[in-house]
């Protein structure tokens, strides 16, 4: 997967853009993560074609796994999902949650999400 590492107001964090690799397993997580820790950076940015359809449908478990590892490892992530046909059901209901707490948040553009990021 392809990644940059962004540097703004002397904070850093990755940002994971790319639509030639998705997320389709726990291992592309892990690998995401590893990406973090190799930069000692504990923030993450993810656009939304970077997530498989697997993702989105909860009964797969990998969003679950995702959140699970990016709060266990202590990343603070946002993911930037414009289109609001993504975030249905069951998957909206989880980011309804997430959105809630100061680990994890959906945005719908970069600007918000860097902000809450760097905040």
């Amino acid at each position: 997967m392809d990644y940059r590492v962004v540097k703004k107001n002397d904070k850093r964090y990755i940002e994971y853009i790319s639509k030639e690799m998705q997320i389709s397993s726990e291992q592309d997580v892990l690998d995401i993560i590893g990406s973090c820790m190799e930069h000692r950076c504990n923030y993450l940015m993810l656009h939304d074609e970077v997530f498989s359809e697997d993702f989105f449908n909860l009964r797969t478990g990998l969003a679950g796994t995702m959140l699970q590892k990016l709060i266990n490892y202590n990343i603070r992530a946002a993911a930037i999902i414009a289109n609001e046909e993504k975030i249905k059901g069951r998957f909206g209901e989880m980011v309804f949650e997430a959105n809630k707490g100061n680990d994890f948040r959906v945005f719908k553009n970069v600007t918000e999400a860097e902000n809450w990021l760097l905040s």
